[in-house]
Order: C-alpha cells, then structure tokens, then sequence
C-alpha cells in the first residue's frame, strides 16, 4: 500500500477513534466540568452543526487549491479542538473545543477526495472506499475501549491523546503527503451559503436522486444510532456493558465485510450499479428483522444491518464520486457530507417521540425509509448500463511529489 494511503487512512483513524473515545468517557468528563445531560447532547449536535457549515466549503477549497492544504488545515484544527477540550475548566471551553474542531470538519470528505484521485478506475475507487470504512469500524471497536484504559490515569486524558495523534498526524502530512489534485479548478467562486450544497445536490440532473436515496440511508442509520442502546437495555434488559459487546461486534461484522468480503465477494460476483440499487432494499429488510422483540431474531437483523450499511457506504460513495468531473470531486464529497449531516441532524429529533410511543416502531420507520431509498434508486438508475458510468472515468492519477 502506498504511503498516501496509509496518510487518508490514519486520518480518517484518527477522527473514528476520537469519536470512539468520547463516547464513554464525555459524560462524565462534562459533568464534571459542570455540564448537565443536555449540554452532553448539545456538544455531540454542535459539532454536527458546524461540520455541515464547513465540509462542503473545504472540499470545495481542495478542488480550487489542492487536497494537500485543506486537509493540513483540517487535521490541524482537529488537534486544536481536542486539547481546548482536554483543557475545559467551563461549559464555554467545552463548546469551543467541538467548536473548532467542527468549523474545519473537512478530514473526511476531503479524505475521499484523495482516495478518488488515487484509484486507477472504478472498482479499485471502490475498494479504497472499502478501506475507509474498514478503518472506520476499527475506530469504533477499540475507541471506545482505550478511552476506557486511558481515562484511568485522568478523566482529561483521553482527549489530550487524541489531541497529540492529530497533531502527529498534521505533521506528517505536512512532510509525506503529496498533492494528488491535478484538475484544479482554479478561480473557480466558493459559496459560503451552507444550504448550497443541499440546493445543488436537489438540482442536480444526474446526482439528485442518488443524493436523495443518500439522505434516506443516512436517516435510517440516525435513526439506529438514536435508540440502539435503549432499545438494547429497554427490550431485552442488557447492561450497558452488555450493549457495548453488541457494537463490538457490529465494528467487527464491518470490518471483515469491508476489507475482505467486499472485494472477494461483492465486487466479485455483482456489479456495482447492482448492489447501488438491491442493498438499499436488503438493508431495508435488516431494520424491519430487528424490529421482532426476540433478542436472535435482532441479532440476524443486525448482521445484516451492519453489512448492507457497509456495502452501501463503500459503493455509493465510489459511484457517486465516479460520476463526478475530478475537478469536482471535492465538491461533491463534500455535498455527501453536508446531505448525511442533516439527515443526522433531523433523524435523532423526529424518532425521539416516536420510540416514547413504541419502541419497536423507530425500527420499522427506518426499514420503510429505506424502501423509499431502494424505490428511488431503482426508478433513476434500475436501467442504466455498467457501461455508461465506466464511460465517466479517467486515467489514474499521477502523484504530485
């Protein structure tokens, strides 16, 4: 594996463990700086928010400027973010350090950029997208676990830990990473309209319903993630540490189905623009499984929920940069970003009453979400030929030392 590789993917490492590591230990952490229940909340959400203001900025920047800036800028601001947090004393400090970290939140996106550069053709493209989401469940699975380890010498810790791998990681990025962005689109005029993405996504003739059913995938995954552990501890009385053995184990089921099974077997034995469309309507069918009130029952739905969620990461991610001019390549990741985050955004707000009134029913609205994204995939693109997305791509691209 390439060096520029082995860079992106560290990257995005660093911000899946970051994520990883807060979620045990944040709470406790903010409680003790003063914070109540909803202030725990709030950061998670402040961060989303801010996020959706910046990624499509910056990947729009990395197509002008370069991938190599941007994403400098970016992991540099991540290592800033996590030690003002490490170092809260207030409420306040506790904002601006998810604050900081949010209003540079272009690591992924631009992240994907750089993985789009790097493939020779479409379903090496898609296989690097893979590897993301392979580093992606690794985070998640031992995330959790070091903030546990580290939170026992100080609760500030883990988050200063993050900090230094940021930092370390901007450094090298600084002396290793090469520029991969041959096409730039120099002069071309950034908005700072943070609904632009969301209008161009809506307007655009070739990407819009692929951008649609994207937002219905993401609501559904907010969704999951909203209740899932209430409904873990509520349905079938599992401990919190019991809960936490569950998502280990979803992280390993996409971890093996990301970086061996996609490429030995799906990418294998279907075609891209086949699994585009039917996994939208396998992962649908996963979400209506875990909806049955018996706990092996659930576990059958959550295979199945973690491998079509990891299937269509991968794909559509690759298909929907595919489709993209290079010089737009940053932009369109980041309009990914921006339609993913505001399905986050509206997910978690809309299920909450919902499960208050029956705890089965966020299940089966996420399973008929994602009908509706299996309709719209099918209606677009059910009859496109292979062909006419290879016609899209181009000659590999030649790193810029």
């Amino acid at each position: 594996m390439s060096k520029e590789k082995i860079i992106i993917l560290l990257t995005v490492f660093v911000d899946v463990l970051g994520i990883g590591i807060v979620i045990p230990v944040m709470p406790y952490f903010v409680k003790e700086v003063g914070g109540s229940p909803v202030i725990i909340t709030t950061l998670f959400a402040i961060f989303s928010l801010f996020s959706f203001f910046s990624a499509p900025i910056l990947g729009a920047l990395s197509d002008r400027i370069g991938r190599r800036p941007v994403l400098i800028i970016s992991l540099a601001s991540t290592a800033l973010g996590w030690f003002v947090f490490g170092a809260a004393k207030t409420v306040v400090m506790l904002f601006a350090g998810r604050i900081i970290d949010g209003a540079a939140a272009g690591n992924f996106p631009i992240a994907q950029s750089y993985m789009a550069d790097l493939s020779k053709d479409a379903k090496q493209r898609t296989q690097n997208m893979g590897l993301m989401g392979a580093i992606f469940g690794i985070g998640f699975i031992i995330g959790p676990a070091i903030g546990a380890l580290l939170s026992h010498i100080s609760i500030t810790t883990p988050f200063y830990f993050v900090g230094a791998l940021a930092t370390i990681n901007t450094i090298a990025a600084i002396f290793f990473l090469p520029e991969t962005n041959k096409n730039k689109a120099v002069g071309r005029k950034i908005s700072i309209n943070p609904f632009r993405p969301i209008i161009m996504a809506a307007t655009d003739k070739l990407l819009k319903s692929r951008y649609l059913a994207w937002f219905l995938f993401s609501l559904g995954i907010s969704v999951q993630q909203a209740i899932f552990a209430l409904y873990m501890q509520h349905a079938f009385n599992l401990s919190i540490a019991a809960t936490g053995y569950v998502m280990v184990a979803m992280g390993l089921i996409l971890v093996l189905n990301q970086a061996f099974l996609l490429k030995h077997v799906w990418l294998k034995y279907f075609k891209e623009s086949t699994l585009e469309i039917w996994v939208y309507l396998f992962f649908g069918i996963s979400f209506l499984i875990m909806a049955v009130p018996q706990i092996w029952i659930f576990a059958i739905g959550i295979i199945g929920m973690a491998m079509g969620q990891s299937i269509i990461r991968a794909v559509v991610t690759s298909r929907i940069t595919g489709f993209a001019e290079p010089s737009r390549r940053g932009e369109v990741a980041g309009i990914m970003s921006s339609v993913m985050t505001l399905a986050m955004v509206i997910g978690p707000f809309a299920i909450g009453p919902i499960y208050l009134y029956n705890e089965h029913w966020p299940f089966i609205i996420a399973g008929l979400v994602l009908f509706m994204a299996f309709a719209v995939m099918y209606r677009c693109c059910g009859n496109i030929p292979e062909e006419k997305f290879e016609h899209q791509e181009t000659e590999p691209v030649e790193v810029i030392s």
